[in-house]
């Protein structure tokens, strides 16, 4: 059996990644209106993975088999991309959002003892 190691990338290593696949086209990154639609897309094939595995929809027999985790990583790139497309940084935005959440939402759910 072969191992093949998992990577463990921080967030400036994946916008990194991201861009330097981008790079080598000449086409670049797509309009955030495009990008809008690719995440989207993407959302919507999560959601269709989702409501499969745990949801009352089963596969069709004919249907390809697709994983969580392949429409997460999907997710995941199209974001990478948009970020990357509108120099936003992704640690930063993360710590926006985690920052908000902290304090906005700090007594809005019941706290484990």
């Amino acid at each position: 059996m072969i191992h093949i190691s998992k990577p463990n990338y921080n967030t400036e290593e994946m916008q990194k990644r991201v861009d330097d696949y981008i790079s080598q086209f000449k086409e670049g990154y797509f309009s955030p209106l495009s990008l809008m639609a690719r995440l989207t897309e993407e959302t919507g094939e999560l959601a269709r993975e989702i409501n499969h595995y745990y949801g009352e929809k089963p596969k069709k027999n004919t249907e390809q088999e697709k994983t969580v985790e392949e429409e997460l990583g999907d997710v995941i790139f199209v974001l990478t991309c948009f970020a990357n497309s509108l120099d936003i940084d992704l640690s930063e935005a993360f710590h926006l959002a985690m920052t908000k959440f902290e304090t906005r939402d700090k007594d809005r759910w019941t706290r484990k003892d």
